[in-house]
């Protein structure tokens, strides 16, 4: 058998060089927001579910939260119902809020826990309905009815400490529970950053379809700290959907969290790319 010396220097530099991140970050939580956008072939579900399980193996405690608003929208399509917006939320009725529990608790949820357990993890599925997770009430907003879409009440971490404890990866789909057992339909950054927060995790990464913040030349800013994001956002440097994106990732570094990034999910084991190496792939925004 022949060996390729070269690759396999490469290889042996790869490693060290994710040494250090490896010891700093043991025994830490990261949470990771997995987007729908991010689960369009078995390929990319494969390469995220590798990330996971590889830093729950050296000693991280991942915790992830995922959405699944494309597969939502393609549900309710199927079912002759069109989705409605009001301010980049999905309005949520009755009927729509029985697809969203079908599609996030169940479908999708599923399919990241199973992924996980195939690379050798062992993930246990969750909505913010079990052991009393994600406390929600109904979201009112001034020009429009959102229905049965909720805004974070309180969150009740002991599910997931215990489960950290025994080995298991957490996979949590953003249903939220009101006070009378109503089911409320949570944006999932906003759920992944206050899971974050209540956590006091070390990092949370949400992957998403861009490479990361952009500057005016479309080139990725890779360090940024709480006053050049907020000057970045009044000058209009970002802009459009990344807006809510990066207010998600304030709010969990302004709420204890050490640092947030986001990256570009599309990619080929990005959050191994953003956690080992020297110089990251996404936008790194820390206090």
């Amino acid at each position: 058998m022949t060996v390729d010396l070269t690759n396999a220097q490469t290889t042996a530099r790869v490693l060290t060089e994710a040494l250090p991140y490896i010891r700093r970050f043991a025994g830490k939580t990261i949470v990771v927001k997995y987007g729908g956008n991010a689960m369009k072939d078995d390929t990319m579900i494969a390469s995220f579910a590798r990330d996971i399980v590889l830093m729950k193996l050296v000693g991280m405690n991942p915790v992830v939260v995922h959405g699944a608003g494309p597969q939502i929208g393609a549900h309710l399509e199927k079912l002759g119902k069109k989705s409605e917006f009001i301010d980049g939320m999905r309005v949520t009725d009755d009927e729509t809020m029985d697809v969203v529990e079908m599609m996030l608790g169940g479908l999708v949820n599923k399919a990241v826990v199973a992924a996980l357990n195939l690379q050798g993890g062992r993930a246990v599925g969750l909505t913010g309905k079990d052991g009393g997770l994600i406390r929600a009430r109904r979201m009112l907003i001034s020009n429009g009815d959102l229905g049965q879409v909720g805004e974070v009440e309180r969150i009740d971490p002991r599910v997931i400490t215990h489960l950290e404890a025994g080995g298991f990866i957490p996979v949590i789909a953003p249903v939220g529970v009101g006070e009378n057992g109503e089911a409320y339909n949570i944006n999932a950054d906003v759920a992944a950053g206050k899971l974050a927060a209540v956590l006091q995790a070390e990092k949370i990464i949400f992957l998403t379809n861009a490479p990361g913040v952009l500057d005016k030349q479309n080139q990725v800013l890779t360090g940024l700290n709480v006053p050049q994001v907020e000057g970045l956002i009044a000058d209009g440097t970002i802009s459009g959907g990344m807006v809510p994106k990066v207010r998600y990732a304030l709010d969990a570094v302004n709420s204890g969290v050490k640092s947030a990034h986001i990256i570009d999910g599309r990619l080929d084991h990005s959050v191994l790319l953003e956690l080992f190496t020297d110089r990251g792939i996404g936008t790194l925004i820390h206090g």
